[in-house]
């Protein structure tokens, strides 16, 4: 057994799931400095067959892989290693993501920008830990904005509907087009 390995043996593992090589790239780099041993996966398909070859402790999974949803992710990654701590990472946050991440099984959820000091405290945080307590959710003293309802809505509609952009413009009787322009856009702070 020479030194590499002795290291291994004490360096926890993190899998990295996101489809932006830069970020993946940066957090890989910075969570190694860190004395974690990192894999990453740039698509369910490679995260699954990863999480199946490795012991990981933790898991970073990114809502949307490419054309792939993270929530559907991490029902799977869980089945295989029931000791899996993930946190969701998204562009695009919304309460509704939020709460079904947090139900289908992470632990945490934060939004981009997020750096490794941020991910790694979301994995010891206790504020988001399950759905049967209090989940955690910052209550502002002004009501949300329109726009922002109007994000939310749209983003816990396409939850119900698998994440499917025609039943999504159905059930919210728009135009798929239409729909389609405004998911593209960043979401409303407030």
């Amino acid at each position: 057994m020479n030194d590499q390995d002795i290291n291994r043996e004490n360096t926890q593992s993190i899998l990295l799931v996101d489809d932006d090589e830069v970020l993946m790239s940066v957090l890989s780099r910075a969570l190694s400095r860190r004395g974690y041993h990192v894999v990453q996966a740039c698509n369910s398909e490679l995260a699954l067959e990863a999480n199946k070859n490795n012991n990981f402790e933790k898991a970073v999974v990114d809502l949307k892989i490419a054309e792939e949803s993270g929530l559907q992710l991490i029902p799977k990654l869980i089945e295989d290693n029931s000791q899996l701590q993930i946190v969701m990472l998204t562009g695009y946050s919304s309460i509704a993501t939020a709460v079904e991440a947090i139900k289908r099984g992470a632990k945490n959820y934060l939004c981009k920008p997020a750096d490794v000091d941020q991910i790694l405290n979301a994995f010891e945080s206790e504020e988001i830990s399950n759905v049967d307590s209090d989940v955690g959710f910052e209550i502002h003293s002004s009501p949300p904005s329109v726009e922002r309802l109007e994000w939310e809505h749209i983003q816990r509609t396409m939850q119900e509907n698998d994440n499917n952009v025609s039943a999504t413009a159905r059930a919210l009787g728009m135009h798929r087009r239409t729909l389609q322009r405004k998911l593209q856009k960043r979401p409303v702070k407030k």
